[in-house]
Order: structure tokens, then sequence, then C-alpha cells
């Protein structure tokens, strides 16, 4: 793990020289990133390792004479380093993607097949994110001092999504609220895919609706759903435009997306939207929140798990003050103590909790919600 004054240290390993370049070029432009080295292929990257442990590896999947995955598995068996896995966007290959992520891999940055150099180039901010998130991720319980601090580019909020209410006209749409089915908001980053599959593996089938989102890239959100919807005892899917929000069913916004919670009397349903990043992220913790902190009310509770940056804090502030029962994460089990953190230190979360905790608290919160008076 760097030091407090050190530079954070990357390892580039991709079989195309272009893609060595720029990621070099992009990495090394952030005053808190250096290239420690590049490497055509995972045996030559073994040699680099042998040299100098870097703090973080960018992996791609597709290289001659080894091919990514085993070389991640390898590395996770024998010295777990974190790896940050750069390919390229393949429907087919959204699937492999998802056995990295299993695998260990802290997280994906996806790159076309054609056009990449200018594809990364216009991803540099993600890719210098990314790489400051994975230095300080934590293996099986092994704390790592949090993240350095993210500097928020353009002021975007989620206005540019969702108008604002005035406060009086809010307070008064929450107060003539009807009664509804109550529904979960859940929002993650790096780390989220394993926290989400912990929290959704242990929900009964009568589980009120949840709405989830996790900072993945497009067309790999839909490979997610599929593995959750295999393991757990609810249905799990990418959201569409116009879903209903139903119990026993988990909505994943898509990658690159927006999603909002829309109600209709008693009816809650999701609207799919384009729109500018909103805090650094596109699916954005924050558009869902604080949609749902209008629509919902007290009707609602938010969760936001592991992750690096700040994107959910003010939405679950905007949630808690609605009246809405939050909760947060606690740091020891955060594989990124990065959005928890700041809703903690923001006055989000009415609880925090570990992550062995949080289906626990789902669960409380639905029967909870059936009492008489509740």
């Amino acid at each position: 793990m760097p030091g407090i004054n050190r530079k954070i240290r990357v390892l580039i390993v991709d079989d195309s020289a272009s893609v060595r370049m720029t990621l070099s070029e992009i990495i090394a432009s952030d005053p808190q990133l250096e290239v420690m080295a590049t490497a055509g292929d995972p045996y030559v990257a073994v040699e680099r390792i042998r040299a100098e442990v870097p703090d973080v590896i960018f992996l791609d999947i597709e290289m001659p004479r080894m091919d990514g995955l085993t070389f991640l598995r390898k590395i996770m068996s024998q010295r777990p380093i974190p790896v940050v896995i750069c390919s390229s966007i393949a429907e087919v290959g959204s699937d492999t993607m998802m056995q990295a992520l299993e695998a260990g891999a802290v997280d994906v940055v996806t790159k076309p097949r054609v056009d990449t150099t200018q594809f990364l180039q216009e991803s540099a901010m993600r890719i210098c994110d990314v790489a400051k998130a994975a230095a300080h991720a934590k293996f099986r319980g092994v704390a790592k001092a949090p993240p350095p601090p993210v500097t928020v580019e353009a002021k975007l909020t989620a206005d540019a999504i969702l108008p604002a209410y005035s406060s009086a006209r809010a307070a008064s749409t929450r107060a003539n609220l009807p009664v509804t089915e109550r529904i979960v908001c859940i929002g993650a980053s790096t780390g989220g895919t394993e926290a989400l599959r912990d929290v959704l593996e242990k929900l009964p089938a009568n589980s009120p609706g949840i709405l989830i989102v996790q900072h993945m890239p497009e067309k790999f959100t839909e490979a997610f759903a599929r593995r959750l919807d295999g393991l757990c005892a609810i249905d799990v899917r990418e959201a569409a435009d116009g879903d209903v929000v139903r119990p026993g069913l988990a909505l994943i916004a898509p990658g690159n997306q927006h999603m909002l919670l829309r109600r209709a009397g008693s009816r809650y349903s999701v609207n799919i939207v384009d729109g500018p990043h909103v805090s650094r992220h596109r699916p954005s913790v924050d558009v869902l929140f604080r949609a749902a902190a209008q629509a919902a009310g007290n009707n609602a509770m938010g969760v936001i798990l592991t992750g690096m940056g700040d994107d959910g804090a003010r939405g679950l502030l905007e949630m808690r003050q609605a009246g809405s029962f939050t909760v947060a994460q606690d740091e020891d089990s955060c594989v990124v103590f990065g959005m928890p953190k700041e809703a903690i230190q923001r006055g989000a979360a009415v609880k925090i909790v570990p992550l062995k905790q949080v289906a626990t608290e789902i669960g409380t919160y639905a029967r909870t919600a059936k009492l008489p008076g509740a």
C-alpha cells in the first residue's frame, strides 16, 4: 500500500502497444499516480513484479501465452495485488468480466475493439479514480488506510437530472403520501459486486422491492443481474424503463444510464434516463436516492455500501430528511470506505452496520413496516 506521500505505482499489462502508451500517459498525468512498468503479457509482468511489487495492476483479458483471467487467479492465490481489468467491450465477454470480479479483481474499465486510444483518453478521469480506489482496497479483512479525497470536477448534482422541489412543496408531498409497499434503495461502487451478493443472497422471496445502483460499465449490468438472479431467492434483473417495483424483485440500474423512482398513487415504477454524470457517475446513486426521497419519503429505506468517492452521500441525507430509514456499511467490512464514510460524516445514516448485518436490517425494516402504527 502506498505511503502517505508516495505516489501510487501502477503496472500495465496489455498486449497492445498503443493501449500501454495511452494508459501510461493517462496515469502519469495524475499527480497521485505513476507508471511503475508496462508488460506485453503476463510472463513479462511476472518479471516486473519480481523486481518491484506494484500497488495496482491494470490487466487485459485477451493476451498471448496466458490470458488475463488465468493470470489474475494466479496472482490472487499467490500474492494478492489490487487488479483492475481493462478489456474490450463485448456482450459475449461480460460473463468473463463477472468471473474476473469473482476471482478478486477490484473493478473493470472497458475499452472498445476500435478507436481504443480515443475512448481511453475520454475515460481518463474514471481510469485515475479507479486506480486510486484499487490501491486502497482491502483484501480478506486486511485493513488499509482510507482513500485520498477525490476532487470533484464541475459541480453537477442530481439537480441536473431531477429538478429540486422547494422545501415546502417536498414537505407537503411527504405529508400526503398514500400507504404503499415499502421499497429499499441500495448504492454501491468499488467492492460492491460481492457486497451486493452477500446482501441479496440472504433475503427471502417476499422481501420489499429493491432498486440498486452499482457503478459498472455499460453491458455488464445485465450479466451481473443474471448472476445474482441465479443465486438469490428474489428475482434480480437489469431495469428497463417503466418497470414496476414489486416485492420479491430487485432492479439494477443499467450501466451508463440513470435510474429514478416514480410514484403513481400507491404504485412505484422506474424511469431509465440519459443525462450528465452526477457525482462523477452514470448511473449515480445520488440520482436514485434523491428520487426516492421525493417519491417515497418514509416508505423507503436507503442503504449505502462500499465504494470510492462521495456518490450517494447527499442523496442518502435527503432520504433521511424525508423520513426514510437509512443505513451505511461500517469501515471494517468495506473494501473501500469512501461513500459510506461521506454519508456518515454528513449525518445521513440512521444506523452504521457491518455488511453481514445489512440483510437483517432490511428484513427488520420490512417486518416493522407491517406493524400497526409503524
